[in-house]
Order: C-alpha cells, then structure tokens, then sequence
C-alpha cells in the first residue's frame, strides 16, 4: 500500500466525515473505521482508479451501515426508559439555525449527495459512483437539499407581515 497516497486524501476524508456526522469525536471514529476498512480490503482498489471515490465509497457505506444499526439498537430501547431524554430542547424561534444544524436536519442521502458535490467538489458522475446510484437521482436529490436546506436557513428570517417577536403586523389599506 503506498501509504502517501492514503495520507494526501485525509483532510478531504475528515471534512466529509465532519460534515456527514454533524460531530468532531464520530466523525474522527468514521473516518478511523473507513482507513482500517481501506487497508483490509486494498487489494480491491484497482491502481490508476480514483482512491478518493473509492475512500467516500468506502466511508459512505460504513456510515450508512452504522446508521442502520443504531435504528435497529433504538428499536429494541423501551420509549418509557427514554422518555425524559425524548423532549425537544426549547429553540428560540428568533435564532437562525446555523449552517451545520440545518446540514443535519437534511435526510441522508440527500445529505450525502450536497456535500460530496458541495463541498468535496466531485462531479455529478463521481458522486453517483461513489453513492452507486444513477446520476438523474444525484441530481434530483442535489436540487431538493439545495431546496430544502433553503428553506432551513430561512426559517430564523423574519417572515414578511411579521414583527420580529413573530406577532402580525397591522396592516394599512391604501388606495
């Protein structure tokens, strides 16, 4: 394994990671479990390919795995043991939601399709590749994040015909 090229793809790695996970300590778990998971199976990348496509291959499918297994662990945890922990923290509906939290409420694979594009600056055709899905769906779920991750973002901005304390302003008829 020519342990430079590994090492050139890191930053690249961790800023997908970051951005996919929402949290520094998964995202440094993420892109961990991703280099053991490349160093296992390096016999697979075909020399001359994209390692880079070939690492967000690799890291998408062990986050998507690792998803799915804390779905199953969450369905097996009674609700009455998680009650207390399940009430929404009280957001002041004045404050915008930053950038990264609004990366979080995107669904994943929608998520997932905006950074790589976005963000790690891969083409259409990469990142289907990378996703193993056509490039239509890339496309279609990169036009709805961009459309709803909008529609988060303006959702701290003042509405118009709102006061900023959220109560409607009077309004004047004018002939």
């Amino acid at each position: 394994m020519n342990r430079t090229l590994l090492v050139e793809q890191l930053p690249s790695l961790r800023r997908y990671a970051r951005a996919l996970t929402g949290n520094s300590w998964a995202a440094d778990d993420l892109v961990q479990d991703t280099l053991e998971r490349a160093c296992a199976k390096w016999r697979l990348w075909v020399v001359g390919s994209d390692l880079r496509a070939w690492l967000f291959t690799l890291m998408h499918n062990l986050y998507m795995s690792q998803r799915r297994a804390a779905r199953v662990a969450l369905n097996s945890v009674s609700i009455d043991e998680l009650e207390s922990e399940l009430q929404a923290p009280s957001i002041n509906s004045d404050d915008p939601l930053d950038i990264s939290r609004c990366l979080q409420r995107l669904p994943a694979d929608q998520r997932a399709v905006l950074l790589l594009v976005v963000l790690e600056d891969l083409s259409y055709k990469e990142a289907a590749k990378v996703l193993a899905i056509p490039m239509g769906t890339v496309m279609s779920r990169l036009s709805r994040a961009r459309s709803r991750l909008r529609e988060l973002m303006e959702a701290g901005r003042p509405v118009p015909g709102q006061s900023v304390t959220g109560q409607p302003t009077a309004l004047r008829r004018m002939k």
